[in-house]
């Protein structure tokens, strides 16, 4: 909108200025009346349902002018600063009767839902001094998930599942994990135990027995997002490498055949989703986790144990994801872990701090240095210990470097299912 300043002048040029200072006025009067009304624009945004975190995407602004003239106008979105827009501004020029569109990236650094609500309109008149301005109440949700950065690492290993069979045949000695499948003829490769004679007599040719890994095995990962959850490892906090981890598991494990759920706590349960092997698993287990954020407060293992074996009693192989720090891990979770080893299978996960590792192995140059030294050179000897008393309660124990934790994840429980442990 343009200022219109009224000046006053004594003496005979007063009445001079009156007149223009009118003409002036009568001018932009005549501008704010020809803009067009916020009625006669019809506003859209448009962008992704969902984004995932740190990929970019885009946001659209279409103006569509309902009017016999062109007009000009401005555009301001009401865009959370962490969604990092480009720009949440436009100038567009839209011709009479028609549509213009102007588009800015989005580049999400933070998590959560984001209530898109309100987009400011100014209207310009056709002399460009005067505008109309209103703000229009456009509601629209934007999605950020947690990035799957292991997506590619579970698709080869999915690929790659045929293997698991082979490991499947020496496990059928053990005398578990295995499920009958079919019956087919003898092959050169084939063991010699392995031949059905009841069929292999029925038919007249030798007739082995073939397995397969057991489905519809439970699997349930119990995702901490108390305190220990929310130290920063690679720039992000702990729970964001747990999530790819439960993410993969979940893609993993579903796609062969087995149930994934999740259940997600801190000092109380936060979200639930049951083990199921649908299609839309996967999805289910990022939307309960998406808009979680890691509460500075400890973890109730015991309660989510107890939550969780009540709710599920099925054998299953139990994924806590947390961190291994030895407070934590000796006060809470120690003492739940036999509420759940004795009747399920049982996997305590973290990533750990390149950090504290290249601090405990750098020759100090001085007394600080030298402090970092002793404390990271501490600080690993309590998570070794940790480990050692985790597995002394029976508990299979991951300690992953970042980008590490979710492939080892799925490693483990492909070994698990190998080797008919559940």
């Amino acid at each position: 909108m343009v200022a219109v300043v009224l000046v006053f002048v004594p003496g005979e040029l007063s009445f001079g200025l009156l007149a223009v200072n009118g003409a002036v006025l009568g001018v932009a009067a005549l501008d704010w009346a020809l803009a067009p009304g916020q009625s006669r624009l019809r506003i859209e945004r448009r962008f992704p349902a969902v984004l995932a975190l740190g990929v970019e995407g885009r946001i659209t602004w279409v103006v569509h002018n309902t009017t016999a003239r062109s007009v000009t106008v401005r555009v301001a979105d009401e865009l959370a600063p962490s969604l990092r827009a480009s720009t949440r501004r436009a100038r567009l020029r839209v011709p009479a009767r028609g549509r213009t569109e102007a588009t800015a990236t989005l580049l999400p650094a933070r998590r959560g839902r984001f209530d898109i609500e309100e987009i400011t309109v100014r209207i310009q008149g056709p002399l460009g001094l005067m505008a109309r301005q209103g703000t229009r109440r456009v509601p629209g949700v934007l999605r950020v998930y947690p990035p799957f950065k292991s997506r590619d690492e579970a698709e080869l290993r999915i690929n790659k599942a045929r293997i698991l069979e082979v490991g499947l045949r020496s496990a059928r000695g053990l005398g578990g994990g295995t499920e009958f499948e079919q019956l087919r003829d003898y092959g050169p490769d084939d063991e010699f135990r392995r031949i059905d004679w009841a069929a292999t007599a029925r038919t007249g040719k030798a007739i082995v027995r073939t397995y397969r890994a057991e489905r519809n095995q439970t699997v349930l990962i119990l995702l901490d997002n108390g305190r220990v959850m929310a130290a920063r490892v690679d720039d992000v906090p702990r729970v964001e490498h747990a999530m790819d981890a439960a993410m993969m598991l979940t893609t993993v494990a579903t796609r062969l055949g087995d149930r994934c759920g999740l259940v997600a706590f801190d000092s109380d349960v936060r979200a639930v989703v049951p083990p199921a092997r649908r299609r839309e698993q996967l999805s289910r287990v990022t939307e309960a986790m998406y808009t979680l954020e890691p509460q500075l407060i400890e973890s109730d293992y015991a309660g989510a144990f107890s939550f969780a074996v009540s709710r599920f009693r099925k054998r299953a192989l139990l994924v806590i994801l947390t961190d291994l720090v030895e407070q934590a891990v000796g006060e809470s979770l120690l003492p739940a872990l036999p509420l759940i080893v004795r009747s399920h299978l049982v996997v305590v996960a973290g990533v750990r701090d390149p950090d504290v590792e290249r601090w405990a192995g750098e020759v100090p140059d001085g007394p600080e240095a030298a402090y970092r030294k002793a404390a990271a050179v501490a600080a690993l000897d309590e998570r070794s210990r940790t480990v050692a008393r985790l597995r002394g309660f029976g508990a299979t124990v991951i300690d992953a470097a970042p980008g590490d934790l979710a492939p080892r994840l799925a490693d483990t429980y492909l070994k698990v299912k190998a080797t008919g442990r559940l």
